[in-house]
């Protein structure tokens, strides 16, 4: 019985080893073919835009492919989901932001979740939003936009890439802390938002700001304010929301990188690494700066603290605003 207690013991450690040789070999050699990252909003937002210059430089540094692929739809769900029922080998990762954190409170029947099902990867950088109304709208600043809808409540919309999204958080978190009833108009991208706005379709919007920057200066959209504690160096002669008439209001759009729960350590912390390198880069932080974005740097368990600690405040601003999922 004793030697066959032994030898039981034997083959768990030899299997135990094996593991072990088998997950870092795994690690030591990723990736060894494409990786896809899967950006689950439309092209040409912050989100679509930052996972391009990340897969490009992922690409150049690890010496293999890293492409993105977008699958919007449902406020992120669809691509999210689409990664979440993927292998857990770090060959698909998700681009993800705020909008995963607040649907973990604002959407209930969701096919996945997140602190559940995916692990966290890293940060990578987070950025203000600039309010802006289409020209039609008769009022020139924060001051009078409030009046107005306060005189007409229910009669503007904003316009969002879909529900949970940074855009449609802003908007409702601007509709609680300034007294008005402004209609949520759901997208699905910032690209359709966005368009809808320019022509006139729906009044107002929170947007990124290098994205509807260039529409500000071309006239084509008036700039109420933007969102962070401090004006934007971008935009240093437009007060902050908070400034303009919102004492208190704040709201970024931040962006990070998770990958399938059960994912490998190693392949986890190489990624986390490699992240934190490029966006250390002192080329990468100057141009991100001129576009008024901000790198972030944490290790996995500093991420998934902050993406907790997220998720919590979020769920505060959904029960504060009375925000639905349309």
């Amino acid at each position: 019985m004793q030697s066959v207690v032994r030898g039981a013991l034997a083959l768990l450690a030899l299997a135990t080893t094996s593991i072990g040789v088998t997950t870092g070999a795994q690690a030591q050699g990723y990736p060894a073919r494409t990786v896809k990252i899967i950006v689950p909003f439309g092209a040409g937002g912050p989100a679509d835009v930052y996972a391009r210059v990340l897969a490009q430089s992922l690409s150049d540094d690890l010496k293999q492919s890293f492409i993105v692929e977008n699958r919007p739809g449902a406020g992120s769900i669809i691509g999210t989901d689409m990664v979440a029922k993927s292998a857990p080998d770090g060959y698909t990762l998700l681009l993800m932001s705020n909008t995963h954190t607040t649907n973990e409170s604002l959407i209930a029947n969701k096919p996945f979740e997140l602190m559940r099902d995916f692990v966290a990867v890293a940060p990578i950088n987070y950025s203000d939003l600039i309010m802006v109304i289409h020209p039609s709208v008769p009022a020139k600043n924060l001051a009078e936009f409030i009046a107005l809808a306060k005189k007409e409540p229910g009669k503007l919309n904003y316009a969002s890439s879909g529900p949970g999204t940074p855009y449609h958080m802003a908007g409702e978190l601007f509709k609680a802390m300034s007294g008005t009833d402004i209609v949520h108009v759901p997208h699905k991208a910032s690209g359709e938002a966005r368009n809808s706005v320019l022509g006139g379709h729906v009044q107002m919007m929170f947007d990124a700001i290098p994205t509807m920057l260039n529409n500000v200066k071309a006239g084509q959209v008036r700039a109420l304010g933007t969102t962070g504690e401090k004006r934007s160096a971008l935009t240093p002669d437009l007060p902050t929301v908070a400034e303009g008439g919102v004492p208190g209001y704040e709201a970024t759009i931040w962006l990070g990188l998770m990958a399938p729960k059960g994912t490998p350590d190693d392949v986890v912390n190489k990624l986390n690494a490699e992240v934190r390198r490029i966006v250390a880069k002192p080329a990468v932080k100057e141009a991100w700066q001129k576009q008024g974005a901000a790198p972030m740097s944490m290790s996995p368990k500093e991420f998934d603290a902050y993406l907790r600690k997220d998720i919590e405040k979020w769920a505060k601003v959904v029960k504060l605003s009375g925000a639905k999922a349309q």
